[in-house]
């Protein structure tokens, strides 16, 4: 006799937890996706990068380096002095370091150029198809950079120098390896390879476990379905605030740890900001898919407002071709909106379309059930 209650116990709580574990694997496979996504995928690469020479704070530091890099490698000093009079010869140094601010603020407006931009979004495509090459391909592409993958910008400085009007032969002076910025070196290479292997697997495996415990959970939960996939929707909400909290409190610290200066508080939370807005959209994804699946679980219980709502459509929901031909029209619409990334992308895409069907056949069924009896009480 004692076996049946703790069976039915067992029954009752293996659901439940369940969702506790697809939410923590979902916490961790969130940011394993946006990893992947923002690190590996050559588009979003560039896209972000564009968002960023966008901002003016970024911009200004990036104007900061160009004119760092032109005077390093240029000796404007000696070129004003040639080229006063030999009487004004001894004014070079001062002209040279009093020019030295005019040059950031010329840069500045430089970088608004749209030609100028191309060349930046040029620059960002080439050092991250570089870096996949390295790290995916291993050693067959290190013999000409010695392993090392860069961001180079010397085309903007060549830009930058003609627009200051320095003239093609100056331009000819600047070292090959002028205004580069070394984003993966040799010595890093095993450890980007492993820690690509390792983002990939997290991306997908971990992604296709969380959503397979969440259906078991519902599945399992027989009687109490509608209780578990409030669970679920709970979970994902959750879920996507944590990861919005994880995201603001990341970008303080880093944003602490990182700024030298007061002057450079802004173009260190700036970047952080823009290059992590495509986890602030999965964050917010999740609360939003959260919240809807919490309200398709009330919707399906047994609330009188909610009773009386399956009641108002239930002439329609009894013939399959108009309950899905509305939920294809909900799609759509939701589609055409595009608040989340999951509607730009295929699988995700695929995964929501499966599920909206499922749901629609589960509501359409249990209507039918209540209307069969009689009455329009909750179905589990």
């Amino acid at each position: 006799m004692a076996a049946k209650p703790a069976s039915e116990k067992v029954r009752r709580t293996l659901p439940i937890a369940l969702v506790v574990v697809a939410s923590l694997l979902l916490l961790v496979s969130a940011f394993a996706v946006w990893a992947k996504r923002q690190a590996l995928e050559t588009n979003s690469w560039v896209e972000t990068s564009a968002s960023l020479l966008e901002n003016e704070p970024i911009r200004d530091a990036l104007a900061d380096f160009l004119v760092n890099e032109l005077y390093a490698n240029v000796d404007v000093e000696a070129e004003l002095s040639n080229r006063l009079p030999p009487a004004l010869a001894q004014l070079a140094g001062p002209i040279s370091s009093a020019l030295r601010s005019a040059v950031g603020d010329v840069t500045r407006k430089v970088l608004e150029n749209p030609r100028v931009q191309e060349l930046w979004e040029a620059a960002n495509r080439a050092a991250h198809e570089r870096f996949l090459a390295v790290v995916e391909n291993g050693g067959e592409n290190l013999t000409t950079t010695d392993g090392a993958v860069v961001l180079d910008l010397r085309a903007l400085l060549e830009q930058l120098t003609a627009e200051l009007g320095f003239g093609e032969k100056l331009v000819a002076r600047i070292p090959p390896d002028a205004a580069q910025l070394q984003i993966l070196g040799a010595d890093q290479l095993s450890a980007a390879q492993t820690g690509v292997r390792l983002l990939r697997g997290a991306a997908y495996i971990l992604s296709a476990i969380t959503l397979a415990l969440f259906a078991l959970a519902v599945y399992l939960a027989r009687g109490r379905r509608r209780q578990a996939l409030r669970a679920a929707g709970i979970g994902l909400a959750v879920v996507g605030a944590l990861v919005l909290f994880g995201r603001d409190r990341a970008g303080q610290l880093l944003t602490e740890s990182l700024a030298r200066t007061t002057s450079s508080e802004p173009a260190v939370n700036a970047t952080w900001t823009i290059g992590t807005s495509q986890l602030e959209e999965l964050g917010q994804a999740l609360l939003i898919y959260g919240v809807l699946i919490v309200l398709a679980a009330w919707f399906a219980g047994p609330a009188r407002w909610a009773r009386a709502a399956r009641g108002a459509i239930a002439p329609y929901a009894r013939r399959p071709e108009i309950a899905f031909g509305g939920a294809a029209v909900a799609l759509l619409l939701f589609f055409w909106w595009g608040p989340t990334q999951a509607t730009h992308r295929l699988v995700p895409s695929l995964v929501l379309i499966a599920l909206v069907a499922i749901g629609t056949e589960a509501l359409r069924r249990q209507i039918v059930r209540e209307l069969g009896t009689g009455r329009a009480s909750a179905a589990g």
